[in-house]
């Protein structure tokens, strides 16, 4: 049986498509990362973001992919002016086209794109301290980074 040229670039492009997405190939495990000077822990998909980057402002740790495409960042500083999210939030001149915010008494989120990759940020509010995430990935994987981002801004805490 011969296989037609346009079948085996389908296959081809198939086979692609599906290995190139770090976060669908493969069981993903998670991590709880702790910054225990601060009572910041999260949740983080150690089998995705699998190499240290370097430290944020703060206390807390950098990771990406092996490939270098989506990177997280795990912060806590100081909120030395007692600010509230929103306060907080807006001294860091966020872009104008934010695609997803929200802003409560004890957190902020907001999401949205620069250049080809989606970002996702996080904070919360506790004790004159900002737990924070960072994450960003892929723009045209938005659809794959779901469940992980949700999973992982869920699991922020701090004291």
């Amino acid at each position: 049986m011969s296989t037609s040229p346009n079948a085996t670039l389908t296959t081809a492009l198939l086979a692609f498509v599906a290995s190139a997405s770090v976060v669908s190939a493969q069981p993903v495990r998670w991590m709880t990362y702790n910054i225990p000077e601060t009572g910041t822990s999260v949740d983080f998909p150690a089998s995705i973001f699998n190499e240290e980057a370097g430290r944020p402002d703060g206390r807390g740790q950098r990771f990406r992919t092996s490939d270098g495409r989506a990177d997280f960042t795990v912060q806590a500083a100081p909120n030395i002016s007692n600010d509230s999210p929103a306060v907080f939030l807006a001294k860091k001149h966020p872009p104008s086209r934010i695609q997803y915010k929200r802003v409560t008494s004890r957190f902020f989120a907001v999401s949205s794109y620069k250049g080809d990759k989606v970002f996702y940020d996080r904070c919360n509010f506790s004790a004159r301290m900002v737990h924070c995430v960072m994450i960003n990935y892929p723009a045209n994987e938005e659809h794959d980074w779901d469940d992980v981002v949700t999973r992982i801004s869920l699991s922020l805490r701090g004291r």
